[in-house]
């Protein structure tokens, strides 16, 4: 028996190729996955937790591969790789390294100049992040990681709360997030800098 996956909105498929990564073969429905995911995510978190980080070890994208390996290495055969198939949301995978590269290099402008507040750094980061869509699954989980790592190891600001919630499941609090993500993507990033502060 496979993993059999139902989909959310807002939620990218794999594909069967992708699936075939799954290193806990024991795993069959969403909700399991999801747990084995949250379990890896914690052991992340951990290791964040007991390490200093950086600005120039932060924005690197060994760094963001990195972060990706330890959120669910564990689950995934293919953690900390970027994807090398298309998805329903994302640039083309081919274009990952090159757009990553000048989010990059944006993002220390950004911070270099006090472009914006760091509050808004953090967030149009995380939001350029997750529509670049580097990795097959986890992009909104390890795009809010990332942003916590800026506003609090950049910028030495308490980290976000995301509503309290790990937006796994399908409810008011994961519309509410997808829908300031699409405001994002429209050139207003307030509503995702106040989901994330609420």
């Amino acid at each position: 028996m496979g993993l059999d996956l139902i989909y959310d909105d807002g939620q990218t498929p794999l594909s069967e190729e992708e699936k075939e990564g799954l290193l806990i073969k024991s795993i069959t429905t969403h909700g399991e996955l999801n747990e084995q995911e949250q379990l890896n995510i914690e052991e992340a978190i951990k290791w964040i937790i007991n390490t200093k980080f950086k600005k120039d070890k932060i924005l690197t994208e060994k760094f963001i591969k990195s972060l990706h390996k330890k959120m669910f290495g564990n689950v995934w055969s293919w953690a900390g790789k970027f994807r090398t198939s298309e998805k329903n949301i994302g640039v083309q995978w081919i274009r990952i390294g090159t757009d990553l590269r000048m989010l990059l290099d944006d993002t220390h402008y950004w911070i270099d100049n006090g472009t914006y507040p760091p509050e808004e750094i953090a967030i149009r980061f995380k939001h350029k992040l997750v529509t670049i869509h580097c990795f097959p699954n986890g992009n909104g989980r390890h795009s809010r990681i990332m942003a916590d790592l800026i506003i609090e190891s950049i910028f030495g600001r308490k980290i976000f709360s995301w509503n309290q919630s790990n937006m796994v499941k399908a409810d008011e609090t994961r519309k509410e997030y997808i829908r300031s993500i699409k405001e994002g993507d429209k050139g207003d990033i307030n509503p995702l800098i106040k989901f994330a502060r609420s």
